[in-house]
């Protein structure tokens, strides 16, 4: 065990000596001479072609650094996954399967743990079903459409038309908002955060400003504005009763009526009662303004779960206050949480059978708690809970292969 643990440090100041040594023997040699006329020495400082040489040096150091953190990071699934089956689907992306026994009890449990710092080529993004929210398909076939190496079910869904219930952002689009201030996982380039969701939306015209309730979701109020735009599909849905539409092209109004609406390919479609719409009139100008509280700046992509599992490193359960209290019980589970040292943890808990019972959502908790999560959600689960791993489904779902769904979580190798 000391002689892997020490090998990366030993080659680093093997191969920084090794280079010193020959920037050395350049400058004391005679072929100094040879190169005499290719260096200018400026206030002392040599540059090229010893430059280059500094330049290989880095990246030597870099690449060896690379492969002690790599060395680290595998080192660190193999002891935390001591009773698992470890599998390498890539450079930082481990797949581990393991059993766990809740009240004499076996649960069937997939884990997939990634540091995405220790491999560029790999990248964490949602996926939908198809090019309008209003499909659904197996996680094997988003899998496949995205070329995901790891694909997990996501957010909750409308099973009746597959739109996804809460708020989904994919490379800095808002697809749908949040609904219930429920929880969100936001990925940003440089790692991730956890927390309730809002949208702060607004429509402007002139001096004044149309508050919007929602972007792409069902109605819940009928006394909610929401926009449907392309990616709700070809047209809006029927108005609240005295309600109204109003219809965006080039931020420019070119139609008000009551009836369901053609979205245009470049606008959108305001959906609410008519007593907001006042105002407005076919030829204004106006623009959209769409953000999230908080206000994730720089944010990539978005999904929405709940409840929450572990909130700041504690167990913390609100099922009941994100309106999810019907999800109790002991099911099939899925999860998403990341670790201080932004690792990405995703779990699959089989259920609903004799070999695997599923987990209560107390128990995910603790379990997402054990494995280092610092922040933790529950995604979609029962009939939803499917993970695909490298070609395959890897859980064993309630129905063969899984239900349709709306969207996926995908890991996905970009080169």
């Amino acid at each position: 065990m000391d002689t892997t643990i020490l090998r990366p440090r030993v080659e680093k100041f093997l191969l920084v000596g090794v280079n010193i040594a020959l920037l050395s023997g350049i400058l004391c040699s005679q072929s100094v001479f040879v190169l005499a006329e290719n260096i200018r020495i400026v206030n002392g400082i040599v540059a090229s072609p010893l430059v280059n040489n500094i330049r290989l040096e880095q990246s030597i150091n870099k690449a060896v650094n690379d492969e002690s953190s790599l060395s680290d990071f595998n080192q660190q699934i193999d002891r935390k996954y001591r009773y698992g089956t470890i599998s390498t689907v890539e450079d930082g992306l481990k797949h581990i399967k393991l059993t766990r026994y809740y009240q004499g009890r076996p649960v069937k449990l997939n884990v997939v743990e990634t540091d995405l710092t220790l491999n560029s080529d790999l990248k964490i993004t949602p996926v939908i079903a198809s090019d309008t929210l209003s499909r659904k398909a197996s996680v094997t076939a988003m899998a496949r459409k995205s070329n995901s190496l790891v694909a997990v079910n996501g957010a909750f869904f409308k099973p009746q038309t597959g739109c996804p219930l809460g708020t989904l952002m994919i490379d800095q689009k808002i697809y749908t908002g949040p609904i219930y201030k429920r929880v969100a996982m936001g990925f940003f380039d440089n790692g991730y955060d956890m927390a309730k969701v809002e949208l702060d939306a607004s429509l402007k015209y002139g001096l004044n400003s149309l508050k919007i309730n929602n972007i792409n979701q069902p109605r819940m109020l009928s006394t909610d504005a929401i926009v449907y735009t392309p990616d709700w599909g070809w047209h809006s849905p029927f108005s609240p009763k005295y309600g109204s539409q109003v219809t965006v092209s080039d931020n420019k109004i070119i139609a008000i009526d009551t009836e369901p609406q053609v979205i245009p390919k470049d606008g959108y479609v305001i959906v609410g009662p008519q007593s907001r719409f006042k105002d407005l009139k076919v030829g204004d100008r106006v623009n959209l303004d769409m953000k999230t509280i908080p206000e994730w700046k720089n944010v990539k992509h978005i999904v929405s779960g709940g409840p929450y599992l572990v909130k700041n490193g504690e167990v913390f359960i609100d099922a009941t206050e994100q309106k999810l209290g019907a999800i109790g019980g002991r099911n099939p589970r899925t999860a998403i949480g990341y670790t201080k040292d932004n690792h990405v943890i995703i779990v699959t808990a089989d259920g609903r059978e004799n070999a695997s019972v599923g987990m209560t959502l107390k128990e995910l908790a603790y379990f997402m708690q054990s494995l280092g999560c610092v922040n933790a959600m529950n995604l979609d689960g029962g009939g939803s809970t499917v993970m695909y791993v490298q070609g395959k489904v890897v859980n064993h779902p309630p129905v063969n292969g899984g239900i349709m769904l709306s969207n996926v979580v995908g890991i996905t190798k970009y080169r």
